[in-house]
């Protein structure tokens, strides 16, 4: 995997603008991971840091689940149910955060509502992995 960044592009965005992946790499898809508890409640209701956080940790464990990890993720979406862009910008530094030094194109959206009752995070991924898992 390589990560482009690109000069005559603004240095503002956290996150490289483009991920080439040279085969041979098995591509894993992981659906919307969730702030969803082992018992399938919601974490955090009103808090979308608290959330994200919890979003990430499953992401992790999805990952995990086929074989990869965030290092291997080529791209991701953050859907963040709120019109405040206070909102978006914290949920976007604790995933940042969870990435590291490894930072993935990503796009960034705020939405009107998802999928479960108090939830204000979602993020899918993209990762590529060499070899078997």
């Amino acid at each position: 995997m390589n990560l482009i960044r690109v000069p005559a592009l603004s240095d503002v965005a956290e996150y490289a603008y483009a991920a080439t992946v040279e085969p041979p790499a098995r591509l894993v898809y992981t659906a919307g991971a969730c702030p969803l508890d082992a018992e399938g409640r919601t974490v955090s209701p009103g808090d979308p840091v608290g959330q994200a956080r919890q979003v990430m940790a499953n992401l992790e464990t999805a990952l995990a689940a086929a074989g990869a990890r965030l290092t291997d993720v080529v791209k991701t979406t953050v859907y963040v149910a709120s019109s405040r862009q206070e909102d978006l910008v914290a949920v976007w530094e604790v995933v940042r955060d969870a990435f590291g030094d490894h930072d993935p194109p990503s796009t960034l959206l705020g939405v009107a509502v998802l999928g479960y009752s108090d939830q204000f995070v979602e993020v899918e991924a993209v990762a590529a992995v060499r070899g078997e898992a």
